[in-house]
């Protein structure tokens, strides 16, 4: 969405409103340009049609503003992956419908995936739990749907070993494309054999 000139002010009490408006600016400018560079306080300011100091109200400095983005991503693949198994009845169909997801989001949002798991932090990296990490409910989901799918060990452990999976054929298949990659339906067979 882009909102570039004037616009017109939030009422009294509506500041979230313009949180939300930053977040969709700077996602706005992850998808034009693929580049989590282009996510910068003027850029952001000047895609929200606001002054740039208006961003400090409601974020630190634009890690914070990344941070938010990679949390609507996040968001985004959740409610993806919620969508895909509802209804889902098969605790085998279910899984292989998260997998299914999970590469699709890949597939079709790439900048946004690419910011969620691939962004580069200023600082050092701060150690958290699952809950406090943006995609934890993403991924308890698929802890869930590989205990429902009776693995064959630990749920979270069988869970972080299928997620590995599906990000490097995410990832590699669109960074290699050279590479001569099994069709994603037999990929996913192959990986889901050990939980059927």
């Amino acid at each position: 969405m882009s909102i570039e000139g004037q616009r017109a002010r939030n009422r009294r009490g509506e500041g979230g409103r313009l949180r939300e408006e930053i977040v969709t600016a700077a996602t706005a400018l992850l998808e034009k340009t693929g580049s989590e560079d282009a996510i910068t306080l003027r850029g952001v300011a000047r895609q929200a049609g606001i002054a740039a100091p208006s961003i400090y109200a409601h974020f630190a400095d634009r890690d914070a503003v990344v941070d938010a983005v990679v949390a609507r991503a996040f968001a985004e693949l959740d409610a993806a992956l919620a969508a895909a198994v509802e209804g889902v009845d098969d605790p085998a169909a279910r899984l292989r419908a998260l997998c299914v997801a999970y590469l699709a989001f890949a597939e079709e949002r790439p900048h946004r995936y690419r910011v969620a798991f691939e962004r580069r932090r200023s600082g050092p990296a701060k150690t958290r739990t699952m809950e406090d990490l943006s995609g934890g409910q993403a991924f308890g989901r698929l802890v869930t749907a590989v205990a429902e799918a009776g693995g064959d060990g630990s749920p979270e452990l069988d869970a972080t070993a299928l997620w590995v999976a599906l990000h490097g054929y995410a990832v590699l298949s669109v960074g290699v494309p050279a590479f001569p990659w099994p069709a994603r339906q037999r990929m996913l067979d192959r990986l889901l054999a050990r939980f059927a």
